[in-house]
């Protein structure tokens, strides 16, 4: 697992924060929880249990995700979107990776957030954003991030999940994210289930975390700071802490984005935050201060 440590949040200092009591599971056993150390070893007996376990989880939140009703899905798909784009980290992002969702998959849905990226930003209230998204290399664990420019670069693969091709319509290969020249600031991330200390459980095949950390080599190749790693999920995703059984090749999230806001977990995203909360106060105080004065 990547880092050291884990810092577990039980409240948000940003002004919205999670308010629903997390979904709860039975939790993982003390012999499936991973010390965060990129030094702890496993023995394949621990890592199949630990593989057992995560399966179970992964049935468990997905017939809760079959379950959810449909106004109420469309409604935290509303609330997550619209806390991404009214997020200091994202207007400010230049470059960032970001998931295509899948309505099949029940993931949280990414379209608005995608189409603002694509269109003309007001240079007033976003900065211009370079855009990469997943491409599957094939059944290995092996996903690319490619740039595109707009939303018809997108075609459907074998399974009806939209990925760009790898040539553009004029036969140009795409910009691949881990062959720029220049890093990007943030990873928008799916999952499948999450808890507040940074624990991400995916669908199994390995890819974000096998991307993730060819990426963090490459910023490292290059002297640049790695990017925010902020996940999306609805109100069932969130379990209860410990409750998701993790590997040394799991990696972290910095944030999550929740129907209630944004839950930061991570130093840098604490450390965000509290920027955030500094540069709220001293606009309140100026206000303040300017009503005084008159």
């Amino acid at each position: 697992m990547i880092g050291a440590r884990v810092f577990c949040i039980t409240t948000s200092i940003f002004p919205r924060i999670l308010t629903r009591p997390v979904s709860r599971l039975q939790p993982a056993t003390t012999r499936s929880v991973v010390a965060m150390s990129t030094t702890s070893s496993k023995s394949q007996e621990e890592l199949d249990s630990i593989f057992k376990q995560k399966k179970i989880v992964r049935s468990t939140v997905r017939k809760s995700l079959k379950g959810m009703d449909p106004s109420l899905r469309i409604q935290q798909d509303d609330a997550i979107q619209s806390t991404v784009l009214e997020a200091p980290w994202f207007k400010s992002c230049r470059g960032l990776c970001a998931y295509i969702s899948c309505k099949s998959l029940n993931e949280v849905d990414t379209s608005k957030i995608l189409s603002k990226i694509l269109q003309q930003p007001d240079p007033n209230t976003m900065a211009e954003k370079k855009l990469y998204v997943p491409w599957v290399e094939d059944k290995n664990s092996n996903m690319r991030m490619l740039h595109i420019s707009h939303m018809d670069d997108l075609i459907a693969n074998s399974m009806n999940i939209l990925e760009p091709a790898p040539v553009d319509a004029q036969g140009n290969e795409r910009e691949d994210v881990l062959q720029a020249e220049e890093p990007v600031d943030l990873f928008i991330l799916p999952g499948l289930a999450f808890d507040r200390c940074g624990r991400r459980l995916g669908r199994g095949g390995g890819y974000y975390d096998t991307f993730l950390k060819r990426y963090q080599d490459r910023a490292k190749e290059k002297g640049w700071s790695n990017p925010l790693k902020v996940a999306l999920s609805y109100s069932p995703q969130i379990l209860e802490d410990g409750s998701i059984p993790v590997t040394p090749n799991d990696v972290l999230i910095d944030a999550l984005v929740t129907p209630s806001g944004v839950v930061p977990i991570s130093p840098r995203a604490i450390e965000r935050s509290l920027c955030l909360e500094m540069r709220l106060r001293s606009l309140c105080l100026l206000a303040l201060e300017g009503c005084i004065l008159d």
